[in-house]
């Protein structure tokens, strides 16, 4: 029925077949490969499916193509019944490439034509930034790949391939291969079609089990305190005041190249998030929470008050001579990256200001929750997994405060084990040195009567221990404290992992109150 050739002039496929009458020839972007004559051949015979149980529509094929109208008119003119009794080599072709029978079949769209409907109806909901990435996408990466396929026949196995030929693509900025947080960035749109496309016309979608790849932890590389000092002394005048602000309140980039007086509040001291550039295009902040107000102290303050004696009578509170937003582009290049280079940094995105800024709070002691309401974060969560393991360089917070609290607290505290009598009977029993247990084991810091036991220089020899004396029976329940206050020893043998066996003239008596137990 149809002929699967290359053009020369361009060295991609291109369908040549008969549908009505109708020669047409249909041509695709697909270079002359194996893999893709295998596709063109599926969808001649999907073609022929459609053909035979009188349900081929040519814009469901190739929704481009200029014989649409000539090709209806065709069928219309050939009076084709809508259903055909398919026979058997037809019900055999059908049953191959289709998922449901072929006397319910329910013509299904190419993957080209269904994605163009799918963005159309998504879009409204998009922002411009999320409508033109996702727009990118169909058009460089899905639609090359799947577009003149039924969505029906995409399987798991050409997913799977897609997803793996992606990786060994060539990334940005030198890199081997793309990302595998781009590569997810990919595959979401294309799930989302498969799956609405799987609901919409009744056949088992192919999506499934198909994990985003793992994507590793943010890229966080704040300044320190004293590099921060050193940017702001030395970079130009004329951007000292942008780069205060970005530094001490962790703004994203197009929020503060946004920016706009209106939104300055200087009798309250806050600075209101309500707009963001990107790409050029004014648009709500990223998330809801990204709305906010953030606090200003005194050094932005300050900041914002010298630059509105520069820019007040304008709109935006950083612009260029002519009063339009700054270009973070053309700043980065011609301003950021000469001064790490000058003071000898490691180069660095400027959006890690805002993760500076971040480090700085949580070091500062701020409470977590309030630096998450000034950064637009919804929880606390991303700011303890993507900062937290900077803080202890910040602060030295590595468990010497405990010390220091228990320290002070324990001072006049005296020690357990202060008496040389019961460190006799310890030896005796346990076979333990007793210069090696207790006081002698102490931290520096200990009270003084512990101090006078530890200055002793030598123990005296061990004497024959004397039974313990009984307790008053004052016990109402009896506990296993009754045990190791009646029989000090055991608590040595308990540490020890020696097996101590009593004197026999130390049993307690039954009705003694932790005779019971012992």
């Amino acid at each position: 029925m149809s002929n699967i050739r290359v053009r020369k002039e361009t060295g991609r496929l291109f369908l040549d077949f008969r549908v009505f009458g109708v020669r047409c020839r249909e041509q695709t972007e697909l270079p002359d490969t194996k893999a893709n004559r295998k596709l063109l051949a599926k969808l001649d015979d999907s073609i022929k499916v459609a053909v035979a149980n009188g349900s081929y529509k040519h814009e469901h094929f190739f929704p481009m193509s200029k014989r649409i109208a000539e090709v209806e008119e065709a069928r219309l003119a050939m009076s084709t019944p809508t259903h055909k009794t398919p026979n058997s080599s037809t019900l055999a072709t059908s049953e191959m490439y289709s998922d449901v029978a072929p006397s319910s079949l329910k013509p299904t769209p190419l993957f080209s034509e269904f994605a163009n409907q799918w963005y159309s109806e998504m879009e409204v909901g998009w922002k411009r930034s999320h409508r033109t990435t996702t727009r990118g996408v169909l058009d460089n990466s899905l639609i090359p790949q799947f577009g003149p396929r039924p969505v029906n026949e995409i399987k798991k196995g050409d997913i799977l391939a897609f997803r793996s030929s992606l990786a060994k693509l060539p990334g940005i900025k030198n890199k081997n291969s793309l990302s595998a947080s781009r590569i997810n960035h990919i595959m979401t749109p294309l799930r989302m079609i498969l799956t609405e496309a799987a609901d919409r016309y009744e056949f088992a979608p192919a999506f499934i089990n198909i994990k985003p790849l793992r994507v590793g932890k943010t890229d966080v590389q704040p300044f320190t305190m004293q590099e921060v000092q050193d940017i702001l002394r030395t970079v130009r005048v004329d951007f000292r005041n942008y780069y205060i602000v970005r530094f001490f309140t962790g703004t994203r980039t197009g929020e503060i190249d946004g920016l706009k007086w209106q939104y300055v509040d200087f009798e309250r001291r806050t600075i209101s998030i309500k707009e963001t550039i990107v790409n050029d295009y004014e648009e709500t902040p990223k998330t809801g929470e990204s709305e906010r107000d953030i606090q200003m102290s005194q050094m932005v303050f300050d900041a914002l008050l010298a630059q509105h004696k520069v820019t007040g009578q304008g709109v935006y509170v950083f612009a260029t001579s002519a009063g339009t937003p700054i270009s973070h582009r053309n700043i980065s290049k011609r301003v950021w990256y000469p001064l790490l280079r000058l003071l000898g940094l490691k180069k660095r995105v400027p959006y890690q200001t805002r993760h500076t800024y971040a480090t700085l709070m949580l070091a500062s002691g701020e409470a977590p929750e309030w630096i998450a309401r000034q950064m637009g974060h919804t929880t606390t969560e991303m700011l303890f997994r993507v900062y937290s393991r900077f803080i202890p360089n910040l602060t030295r917070q590595d468990g010497s405060a405990f010390e220091r609290l228990m320290a002070a607290q324990m001072q006049d505290q005296p020690h357990p084990i202060i008496d040389p009598q019961s460190l006799n009977e310890v030896s005796a029993y346990s076979g333990i040195n007793p210069n090696s247990i207790g006081v002698n084991h102490l931290p520096k810091i200990q009270s003084r009567v512990t101090e006078k036991v530890e200055q002793a220089p030598e123990l005296p020899e061990p004497e024959t221990p004397k039974p313990p004396v009984a307790l008053p029976n004052n016990r109402i329940n009896p506990s296993a404290d009754a045990a190791l206050i009646a029989n000090p020893w055991l608590e040595i043998a308990k540490h020890s992992g020696l097996s101590v066996p009593l004197p026999t003239d130390s049993i307690l008596p039954s009705d003694h109150p932790a005779g019971d137990l012992l």
